[in-house]
């Protein structure tokens, strides 16, 4: 049984596809979760995250700006070098999912502080959960 599970996590689209979702996706997942980490890139760090967080609803605001910057980041880091894409993908879409109800008021548009941004990461993100890591990624080394 682990070693089915195991190998599931490594199978995957040995196409270049992926690669071209994976980078782009984890370089702005990474910097997001930067934001909220360290407090860079004009980012709160997470004293500030977890307060606007507790403001709208996500209570205690520092462990989920911990949790949501910490998904970010190192889901981002994981995407990027294509290692254990697939928990990484599942992952970072959940920490989507959730930051779409945040903006779900706003309409779809980011200029009015909508939830198109999270959507097109939230789809990415399960194209990835999908197909794996493909060509040119740890994955495909582990399973070599």
């Amino acid at each position: 049984m682990k070693n089915t599970l195991l190998k599931h996590f490594f199978v995957q689209n040995q196409s270049w596809a992926p690669l071209v979702i994976r980078v782009p996706l984890g370089i702005i997942l990474m910097a997001h979760g930067a934001q909220k980490l360290f407090g860079w890139f004009g980012g709160y760090g997470l004293e500030g995250t977890g307060q606007w967080l507790a403001s709208v609803g996500f209570e205690p605001g520092y462990v989920m700006a911990l949790l949501a910057g910490s998904a970010e980041f190192f889901g981002g880091l994981a995407l990027i070098l294509g290692l254990l894409t697939r928990p990484a993908a599942i992952v970072t879409a959940f920490t989507m999912l959730m930051a779409m109800t945040v903006h779900i008021g706003n309409g779809l548009f980011v200029s009015n502080n909508g939830y198109e941004f999270a959507l097109i990461l939230l789809a990415a993100s399960v194209s990835l959960a999908i197909s794996g890591a493909g060509k040119l990624s740890v994955d495909s080394v582990v399973k070599r």
